[in-house]
């Protein structure tokens, strides 16, 4: 037992190491690759300008998102004890989408409004798709599915409606970021982004041994100790809190929380311990990638980075929804 114990933390060990070394290879090469090709050696005026204010400013604007919708997916699958549990189809992006759309309407001039409300439209989604799929028998996967359908058809339906009052000008800028869009990545945007996904690291990962028992069974992690109500207020704050500012910098990109954690547990194993500080790491090369060949793909022109995390996902999702 003690030798397979030690190959099983071993292997984990390795595993990581092999993340963080993907992840600088990635960084590395989405920062060479790009419509502008960069002569490190001698950079011009505007070749710094491209490099410092454009194109690093969006890869860590991209990794930090990544890490955000890894660990909320993470932390909501664990939670909900459903493999489908993921922000973009539980409706918690679109709610977050529907805040940062009404501050940018009605509040263009204040910085600290979008993620605000990006942070209060994913909790009120969150709240509403928990209590709609609960009932008395528990919460089975069609019920949690059905309630995340509902509200992201009726969020979507007020987006459109609010679509309305843009001129042509915004509604082409929000549709575009309402896609999926790192393009107006800034420095300030990048800082609150990582802070929130450092912060949500630390929080979710305290949890890690709460979410392992509740995996088994709320009434089971009840009897071994754990405060259910109070891990499940923590792990729907802060994965909240990670969807709302993630949607606020880069709209709703999709099946990042579904993907990510199912690659991982399919290479570690569950245990939460694991499987949140991996994720993290995952998610943020999942999204580099995905924007790299958003960013290359018909350069000069882009596309949107969450069509091509849609590409990856829906197969996925379709294949573990027949399972």
């Amino acid at each position: 037992m003690k030798v397979s114990s030690s190959k099983s933390q071993v292997s984990s060990l390795r595993f990581g190491v092999g993340l963080i070394v993907l992840l600088i290879a990635v960084l590395a090469i989405a920062v060479f690759l790009g419509s502008e090709k960069l002569a490190f050696l001698e950079l011009t005026d505007e070749q710094s300008a491209i490099l410092f204010d454009i194109r690093l400013p969006r890869i860590l604007l991209g990794a930090t998102v990544g890490v955000s919708l890894a660990l909320a997916g993470a932390s909501l699958q664990s939670l909900l004890r459903n493999p489908l549990a993921e922000p973009y189809l539980l409706g918690v992006s679109n709610g977050a989408a529907l805040g940062t759309m009404l501050a940018f309407i009605f509040f263009a001039g204040v910085d600290a409004a979008r993620p605000l409300m990006a942070f209060a439209g994913a909790s009120l989604a969150t709240l509403a798709v928990y209590q709609m799929a609960k009932s008395r028998a528990g919460m089975s996967v069609e019920r949690l599915i059905l309630s995340g359908v509902i509200v992201t058809t009726f969020l979507s339906s007020i987006l459109v409606l609010l679509t309305s009052l843009l001129d042509a000008a915004k509604l082409r800028s929000f549709t575009f970021w309402l896609l999926g869009d790192l393009s107006q990545a800034t420095k300030n945007g990048f800082y609150l982004t990582l802070i929130v996904a450092a912060l949500g690291t630390i929080v979710l990962s305290s949890q890690a041994r709460a979410l392992n028992l509740m995996m088994i069974g709320e009434r089971d992690a009840f009897d071994f100790g754990v405060e259910v109500g109070r891990t499940r207020l923590i792990v729907f704050t802060t994965a909240a809190g990670l969807v709302g500012v993630s949607v606020a910098a880069s709209g709703s990109v999709g099946y990042v929380g579904l993907i990510v954690p199912h690659l991982v547990r399919l290479a570690i194993g569950s245990d939460n311990r694991l499987v949140i500080p991996f994720s993290a790491v995952a998610g943020a090369i999942f999204v580099v990638l995905a924007d790299t060949v958003a960013r290359v793909a018909i350069a000069p022109r882009e596309l949107p980075v969450g069509a091509i995390t849609a590409l990856v996902g829906a197969p996925l999702f379709v294949y573990l929804l027949r399972r």
